[in-house]
C-alpha cells in the first residue's frame, strides 16, 4: 500500500471509537483472535466488525489495528449506525475523557 500523509487519511467515528486509515500494520502486532474493536462495560454492547471473513485485528503494546482484507468490513454497534470500512490498513482508537483527578476512557 503506498504511503500517504496523515491529512490524506480517512478518520472515521463511532461512537467512542474513532478508526483512521494508515500506511501498515507494524509487523511486530499480534493477531487478536475476535474483530471487537472495544466493548461496552456498561451497557455490554461492543463495537465490532460484522463479517468474520473480511478483516483482522491486530495489536500491539495496546494499540489496536484492523486489516480489512475483504472488499470491505462493516462496523457495527447497536447504538450507532454502520460505517463500512473499504480494504486497506487502519488503527483503532477508544476515545478518553480528562478531568482534574484523571484520564479516562470513553464508555458506551
Amino acid at each position: 500500500m503506498s504511503k500517504s500523509s496523515p491529512q490524506k487519511m480517512p478518520l472515521y467515528r463511532h461512537g467512542d471509537v474513532l478508526v483512521r486509515r494508515v500506511s501498515e500494520i507494524p509487523a511486530e502486532a499480534k493477531k487478536r483472535p475476535h474483530l471487537t474493536l472495544a466493548e461496552g462495560e456498561i451497557t455490554g454492547h461492543s463495537h465490532r466488525v460484522a463479517e468474520a471473513a473480511s478483516a483482522s485485528l491486530f495489536e500491539l503494546r495496546g494499540e489496536r489495528f484492523l486489516l480489512v482484507h475483504g472488499e470491505q468490513a462493516t462496523l457495527v454497534h447497536e447504538e450507532h449506525g454502520p460505517i463500512t470500512l473499504s480494504q486497506g490498513c487502519y488503527r483503532v482508537w477508544q476515545q478518553r475523557e480528562y478531568s482534574p483527578q484523571e484520564i479516562r476512557i470513553v464508555r458506551d
